[in-house]
Parts: structure tokens; C-alpha cells; sequence
């Protein structure tokens, strides 16, 4: 496997931070202060790993006479990690397999002793049991790390097995509670990794623009690494959508944010593609640049502005203090959208027409992120066939050809009262 570099624009509310930023940070070198940042990051799951394992052990030892309830903040700490996304899935999980380890391990090794085939036997037992009772990938290793550790350092006798699966369950509450009561804030976060794959996207079309003017493929070469880049990015910004769906379930001080958890998952599959298909745009303009195709000018400058109205939109998603509002945003996509018209490439040939599909594509992606439907994103579009499945709001003017709509057909808004009218026109071709 390749070796992931970081997009340029991937963190570019944190290099917004750095420029704001005053005093000893600002001062630190860039390696400190990455550093300095990822510890930032993490700090308030850290801290809530250190009171949740602490009151973990104060439960099971002074309010439930445990001995030595080592179980209990193990439990808590590996519940809550330090890591976001589904957070009470892999607590639950983690919990299971000890709770399944621990039980089994007590109850078969003080019948068959402790050694080599023993702890096979154990091992295979609890995990077995684990995945039968959970498809999670790691109650089956919890279950087996537990076992081992019942088996080898906790012999039987030690302490009863039945207190170290209360010690288990305590520590798993605690860190539940832990999640609920001190929340990380998931939708902040998701917010500003998707504003900036969103930048990245402006970045990279911004860059593939330059390149077809200069002729430049190394480029967009370069341009096209870095979007290809953002994937683990947004298999984060999935991963911790999917923490903020059980926040918002279990937390007293979230349930209020359920409509922006809905929302923002919402532009997730759109944002997908339309990086995807930045992509896509960015392969076909290499092959333009490669295969000296002399693609017009417009058709840089139209990825241009796209660029342009990407970052508009990166700056929405972000909600900063001094973020445009969403008529603004929609008003900057569809300008761009007005100029995505077939008459750019009139004489063109495939690689041009590929590349204005694309950038059709990217825009109907971007409108859905958004906020518009894809009904209302598609029309938007200047149509370039005669009868388009959804009926474009303005009705451009065309040169004479086949593919010319009649003039007496009137232009229709692309709502569903306008296409019960014309005969149930509403699905797409």
C-alpha cells in the first residue's frame, strides 16, 4: 500500500487557526505545532478515559467491596479510547468480549488447569462464543485477550469470576455515562473535515483549470493525487457521522442536535461523489493536455469558477462566524451552472464533452451539499438535449439543430406540481 500524503487543503481550518493564532503557539515550529494541535484533538477523550477509569475503580472498590477491581478502569479506558466514530458500538463490543473472556476463562481453567493446550482450548471457546453472541470484530479479540489473561497471570482462586465480570460491567457503564454526560463534539468536528475536503476539491479544480491553460499534465497530475488523497478523510467524516447518530441517542446535552446530525449526513453521499467525479474530471484533463487536444479556454475558466464557488460552499459547511448564507451559496453555483452550456464545446470532441459532463455532474453533487434537491440541482442546469427529464428553469438560446427544444415550450420550474401537469415527467432517464 502507497504511502497517503496529506492533501494541501485537507486541514485548512487548522492552518486558519495557526494564522489567528497568538502568543507561544504561534511562535512553535511547524512540527510542535502539529503536534501541539493533535494533542488538542484528543485531550478531552483523554481526559474522559482518566475520570471514567478513576470512578470506575472508586465504584467497584468502595461502593462494591471489590479487591482488587483492575477490570473495572480497564474496561472504562478501552471503552472509551481515544479515537471518535461509534464510540458506544465499540464500548459495547469491548465490554462483551471481557465480560465473555473473562467468564469462560474462570470457569474452564479452574476445571482443566492452566498450560499450553489449556489456553488453546480457552481461547478458541471464548472467542467462538463471542462471535456468536456479536458479528463486532472486537469482542472476539476482547474475549481471547481476556481468557489469556485469566489463564496466564489471573490464575482461578485469585478473585471470583462472577466479580470480574461486575468489575467488567461497571467499568462499561461508567464509560457509557462518561459519553453521555461529557460530550466530544462529533458535529463540530464533522463540520470542519468537511469543509475542508471540501477546500481540497476547490484546490484541485482550481489547479486542473491552470493546467489546461498552461498545458501543464504534471500539474494536474498532482492536483488529481491530492483528491484521490481525501478518501480517508471521508471515511472519518463517515466513521464519526456514525459517533454523532449514538450521541445524539444517549446524550441529554445533543438530543437538541439531532436536525444538524441529519443534515450533515445527509450531504455525506453527495460530497462523496462529487469528489469522485472531481476525479474523473481530473484523469480526462490530463489525457486532454497528454493528447494536445486543444480545449477552449472557457472550459478552463468555467472549472474555475467552479473552484470559486466550491470555496464559497467549503466556507458555509465550515458555519464560521463570517460564513455566507445559503442563498448566497446556492447564487454562486448557479451562476456557474448558467455557464455550463453545450455551446462551450460546439466543435469539440469526446475529451471535451466528458469534461463538461463532468463538471455538469460536480455541480449537481455540490447543489445537493448545498441544501438543494437533486431535482432542483438538475434544473439548474441549461438543458443540452431536446426534451430533458427534468425541465430546466431557463430555456437557453440555441443554434439551430436537431437536438433544439421547440420555442413554444415554455420554461418550467422543476417541481412536482409542474411535472404532474406534464404527464408524471418526473422520473429520471
Amino acid at each position: 500500500m502507497s504511502q497517503t500524503r496529506t492533501p494541501p487543503r485537507l486541514s485548512a481550518w487548522r492552518d486558519r487557526l495557526d494564522a489567528r493564532a497568538l502568543g507561544v503557539y504561534a511562535a512553535l515550529p511547524t512540527p510542535l505545532r502539529t503536534r501541539t494541535r493533535r494533542l488538542g484533538y484528543a485531550f478531552l477523550p483523554i481526559l474522559q478515559c482518566g475520570l471514567a477509569a478513576g470512578l470506575a475503580w472508586v465504584i467497584a472498590f468502595d461502593v462494591l467491596g471489590h479487591e482488587r477491581p483492575f477490570f473495572a478502569p480497564i474496561a472504562a479506558a478501552l471503552a472509551l479510547g481515544t479515537g471518535m466514530g461509534r464510540r458506544v458500538r465499540r464500548g459495547v463490543e469491548l465490554i462483551l468480549g471481557v465480560i465473555v473472556g473473562v467468564g469462560l476463562g474462570d470457569l474452564l481453567i479452574a476445571q482443566i488447569g492452566s498450560g499450553g493446550w489449556q489456553i488453546a482450548a480457552v481461547v478458541v471457546l471464548a472467542m467462538s462464543a463471542a462471535v456468536f453472541l456479536d458479528r463486532g470484530a472486537l469482542v472476539g479479540t476482547q474475549a481471547a485477550s481476556s481468557a489469556i489473561l485469566v489463564a496466564t497471570l489471573l490464575p482461578p482462586g485469585s478473585a471470583g469470576g462472577y466479580e470480574r465480570m461486575v468489575d467488567t460491567a461497571v467499568g462499561g457503564a461508567v464509560a457509557i455515562a462518561a459519553m453521555a454526560l461529557m460530550p466530544v463534539h462529533p458535529l463540530r468536528r464533522v463540520r470542519r473535515e468537511a469543509a475542508s475536503l471540501l477546500g481540497v476539491a476547490s484546490s484541485v479544480l482550481r489547479e486542473v483549470s491552470q493546467g489546461l491553460d498552461d498545458d501543464d499534465s504534471d500539474r494536474i497530475r498532482t492536483a488529481l493525487q491530492d483528491a484521490r488523497d481525501t478518501q480517508p478523510a471521508i471515511d472519518m467524516v463517515e466513521e464519526q457521522l456514525a459517533g454523532a447518530r449514538e450521541l445524539v441517542r444517549i446524550s441529554p446535552f445533543y438530543r437538541r442536535r439531532r436536525p444538524e446530525e441529519v443534515e450533515l449526513a445527509r450531504i455525506l453521499n453527495p460530497l462523496d461523489n462529487g469528489i469522485r467525479n472531481i476525479r474523473v474530471l481530473a484523469r480526462r484533463a490530463i489525457v486532454a493536455v497528454d493528447d494536445q487536444v486543444d480545449a477552449p479556454p472557457a472550459l478552463a475558466g468555467l472549472t474555475w469558477h467552479l473552484g470559486d464557488a466550491l470555496e464559497v460552499l467549503a466556507r458555509r459547511v465550515a458555519d464560521d462566524p463570517d460564513a455566507p448564507t445559503d442563498a448566497e451559496v446556492h447564487r454562486a453555483l448557479r451562476a456557474v451552472s448558467a455557464e455550463a452550456r453545450r455551446e462551450l464545446i460546439t466543435d469539440g470532441g469526446l475529451t471535451e464533452t466528458v469534461m463538461l459532463a463532468q463538471i455538469r455532474s460536480i455541480l449537481v453533487d455540490m447543489m445537493q451539499v448545498a441544501g438543494l434537491s437533486k431535482i432542483s440541482a438538475l434544473a439548474a442546469l441549461p438543458p443540452t438535449v431536446r426534451t430533458p427529464a427534468v425541465e430546466p428553469e431557463v430555456l437557453e438560446e440555441w443554434p439551430d439543430s436537431a437536438d433544439r427544444p421547440p420555442r413554444g415550450v415554455p420554461p418550467l420550474r422543476a417541481t412536482r406540481a409542474s411535472m404532474d401537469r406534464r404527464g408524471g415527467r418526473s422520473s429520471l432517464s
